[in-house]
């Protein structure tokens, strides 16, 4: 939005079509927004997009961070640049996964292609920089893949009565992700000795075995994006969601405060001490907000409160597979997105070109 100095400011209800959506007892409001350069004309406002003052509003803000999730308000942009960041983090951000099995024996119940399936959805802990992308058509190399073999053989537990569990009366009844073994080749011993490559999960499930079934294969890992395969998206989730904003339009107090606060399933409320004049509601915890309008289904308490969504304002929050940390994944993603915008302005600075297709 343009910042001018001298810019008329727009009236209240109208700035708030422009930058919230309204959430009505029945209905939601202001969905769509304004973005029409021209929309306010008339009021002598300008809405037309200013680098500088989106410059001057785009903030990063980090909430949480631990091994497994990351959380962050994204504030100054639109929709569209926020799920173009959501769905960079799920589809290009490049992991290792294993592409290729080759199994010289399978005797469990199991048919191959599903076995084989199954070990491509295990995640890798590898770090993707470290490895280039792999050509179909050159052999595998150090680096560009991962070996791993496999080789469990089930027998029976002599020692074990006829009454006992299947994992007393077996050995090796259970073939899990951690019965993979990983297979250095030339140099990568020494360049992953600090963190070596292995399932995330040691504890997954592949199949179960019994007494004369075995399983030989040696598994390839490779380097790619969840735009090609989901095995190769590096989180479990991203998603993210507008900030929530609620107004009390006037105090409500007593027994009614008491039962604002009873309302809520997510504790938003809560209640301020006012000594002599007695309690009132206030909100305490916005951020919890999700928006379920319990506190808005009584006529009373919808006359006194606006519950509404920041548009600008986006909760963030990036849930890792394992696979990467996901302080790492938003790096990697926010240079995903800043190569895309540089291609597209290597391709407006060549102008139309006779193979370009639109």
């Amino acid at each position: 939005r343009s910042s001018s100095g001298n810019m008329p400011k727009l009236p209240k209800d109208i700035e708030d079509k422009r930058d919230r959506v309204i959430l009505g007892n029945e209905s939601v409001y202001n969905a769509k927004g304004i973005s029409y350069s021209g929309a306010f004309r008339g009021l002598g406002v300008d809405n037309s997009f200013d680098l500088d003052a989106f410059r001057d509003t785009l903030k990063i803000e980090l909430i949480s961070h631990d091994e497994e999730q990351l959380v962050f308000d994204l504030i100054g942009v639109e929709a569209p640049i926020a799920n173009a960041l959501r769905r960079i983090f799920i589809a290009e951000v490049p992991t290792m996964a294993i592409e290729t099995v080759y199994i010289h024996d399978n005797t469990s119940i199991m048919q191959d292609e599903v076995l084989s399936h199954r070990l491509g959805l295990i995640p890798i802990r590898a770090d993707p920089r470290e490895f280039e992308y792999k050509q179909k058509e050159n052999a595998p190399t150090p680096d560009d893949t991962i070996v791993f073999n496999l080789k469990v053989t089930c027998t029976r537990n002599r020692t074990a009565p006829d009454d006992a569990p299947p994992e007393e009366k077996y050995r090796h009844s259970s073939v899990t992700a951690g019965d993979l073994v990983w297979e250095p080749q030339e140099n990568q011993a020494e360049k992953f000795a600090t963190c070596p490559i292995a399932p995330v999960h040691p504890d997954i499930l592949l199949v179960k075995l019994r007494p004369g079934q075995s399983i030989q294969l040696v598994a390839h890992c490779e380097k790619g994006i969840g735009r090609d395969h989901a095995k190769y998206s590096p989180v479990s989730t991203a998603s993210y969601r507008l900030l929530p904003d609620i107004i009390l339009k006037e105090p409500i107090t007593g027994e009614r405060a008491d039962e604002l606060v009873a309302k809520c399933p997510m504790k938003v409320y809560d209640i301020e001490d006012l000594g002599k004049k007695g309690r009132k509601a206030v909100v305490a915890n916005p951020r919890a907000c999700t928006m379920c309008r319990e506190c808005i289904r009584e006529p009373y308490f919808n006359e006194r409160i606006t519950l509404s969504r920041i548009r600008t304002h986006f909760i963030f929050s990036i849930e890792s597979t394992g696979i990467l940390p996901p302080r790492v994944i938003f790096q990697e993603g926010i240079k995903a997105l800043m190569n895309k915008i540089d291609n597209i302005m290597k391709d407006l600075d060549q102008g139309p070109q006779d193979d370009m297709y639109y």
